[in-house]
């Protein structure tokens, strides 16, 4: 089994922590070095990471990867309300990702645009839900969606994202799981 991402990658380290006591190799590419993108390319067309290569066969996204290692490891399926914390992890996760490649393209993302009010907005709404989940303990078990959310959090602090102090009980959260097998590992600073 052959993980292929980016250390920096939120949706790559929820995989690599959900795989940190499995047997498996990490390959670490940097997606937008032409070599790089080209390996990308040639195993998978939507250009995106992570991508799982095991048994002869390449499975793209996050989200589906993590289905086919549920499978292979025999967890018990997600309950509906954890397949919504994903949505709402996604949500933030995607809207910050291409506020982010704005940024990193040199567009402004404070104007007032209908596509970067867009995101802020699902951003707003959506961090508020999860602060509450937080708040509930419903993130204090180190499963998917916990692996998920911490990914996300923390890639959120190591790139300054957003003013994480609004969010008391997501960073305890944050805290609460540093401990865990694979975290140091997989931390984006090591990048």
């Amino acid at each position: 089994m052959k993980l292929y991402g980016s250390q920096t990658s939120p949706y790559v380290r929820r995989i690599r922590l959900l795989l940190a006591e499995q047997p498996y190799h990490y390959e670490n590419m940097q997606i937008f070095a032409e070599e790089d993108r080209q390996k990308l390319l040639d195993l998978n067309p939507t250009l995106k990471i992570p991508m799982l290569e095991d048994n002869q066969q390449v499975i793209f996204d996050s989200g589906v990867i993590y289905r086919y290692i549920a499978a292979q490891m025999a967890l018990p399926p997600l309950s509906w309300y954890q397949e919504n914390q994903l949505t709402l992890i996604n949500a933030v996760n995607d809207s910050l990702v291409s506020l982010f490649l704005c940024q990193r393209s040199g567009l402004d993302t404070n104007e007032d645009r209908l596509f970067f009010n867009a995101q802020k907005e699902r951003i707003a709404a959506s961090m508020f839900v999860l602060e509450q989940q937080a708040a509930n303990h419903e993130f204090d078990q180190w499963h998917y969606p916990t692996m998920a959310l911490f990914s996300l959090m923390d890639w959120v602090i190591y790139r300054e994202l957003l003013e994480v102090d609004a969010y008391p009980a997501l960073l305890a959260c944050v805290n609460m799981h540093q401990h865990h097998f694979g975290v140091a590992e997989s931390d984006p600073r090591l990048a």
